[in-house]
């Protein structure tokens, strides 16, 4: 009986750098992408890309035919993102760069590419910074990736102001701002996190040219208006009655709590203290310990 051959490798670098030397090589290539908004012409060979990825298998089957295809157009993925996914796609291995690695996670997300989407989820972990992480929230928070949005939570819980400043705050989501004033951890006054949200909600009224009060809508019920000291809630309702923000009875329910001295009173109007909430007089009576 003839014994099983033994399978034995060479070596590998010289392998991926033949397979590397292709990427977005014309030659011998048989499809061509127009990639990203500037429909950026990329090279890439059919059979390669079909055979490690079922996203492709299924885009470029049968139908093209044979020979080179007209172009497919992938216009919602940038052209660095896409190259990075052709290089792991004909090398199995990727470098990855702090300012592109996001895109790149959601190209390997849309096409199911686990291995890549790993690789890119360890490197964002690696990098996370207070200009990135709010970007890497929303990431997150619109995949569904439930370790890195805990990641990026404690991340902003750590550096909370800074990353109210950043730009990734203001383009944040209402559900991933949500996630974030959900957090008793927060090291930022409720002052501070109503002027934050307001300066959001701004910014996506002006994109979707809605009304401020109507993208606030989803969020301001989770700002603790009872936390404000009465000076402040009257200055709030004053500027809420210049560019309605948040809902008048949320306010009032605030100004209940005052009345009452009582925390508990006001249902609806949370009054829980954060991290970064700063001590003013009222607080006494709250009778509510920081979490």
């Amino acid at each position: 009986m003839e014994t099983p051959g033994l399978v034995v490798h060479g070596e590998a670098a010289p392998f991926s750098t033949a397979l590397r030397s292709l990427l977005n090589n014309p030659q011998y290539s048989d499809v061509c992408f127009l990639v990203g908004q500037e429909r950026q012409e990329v090279f890439a060979h059919r059979c390669l890309l079909a055979c490690r990825c079922n996203f492709f298998q299924r885009l470029l089957g049968p139908k093209l035919g044979s020979g080179m295809p007209s172009p497919v157009v992938l216009s919602t993925v940038p052209a660095e993102a896409f190259l990075a996914v052709l290089e792991f796609l004909y090398t199995n291995s990727v470098r990855l760069h702090r300012h592109s690695v996001l895109e790149v996670l959601t190209a390997a997300i849309e096409y199911g590419l686990e291995e890549l989407r790993e690789l890119c989820l360890e490197f964002v972990v690696k990098v996370l910074d207070v200009e990135l992480v709010c970007e890497a929230l929303q990431v997150a928070v619109t995949f569904g990736l439930g370790p890195l949005q805990e990641r990026c939570i404690a991340f902003i819980e750590a550096h909370s102001q800074e990353a109210l400043r950043t730009r990734g705050f203001l383009e944040l989501s209402a559900p991933a701002l949500l996630s974030l004033l959900r957090s008793d951890k927060l090291r930022v006054d409720e002052a501070e996190l109503v002027l934050a949200a307001r300066s959001w909600a701004r910014v996506g009224a002006a994109v979707l040219e809605r009304p401020v009060a109507e993208v606030a809508a989803p969020v301001v019920r989770e700002l603790r208006l009872a936390l404000l000291a009465p000076a402040e809630l009257s200055a709030l309702e004053e500027q809420n009655q210049r560019e309605p923000l948040i809902p008048v009875e949320q306010i009032v329910d605030a100004w209940k709590c005052h009345a009452l001295r009582r925390g508990d009173a006001a249902r609806g109007a949370p009054c829980r203290r954060r991290r970064g909430t700063l001590p003013r007089e009222h607080h006494c009576f709250l009778d509510l310990p920081f979490k």
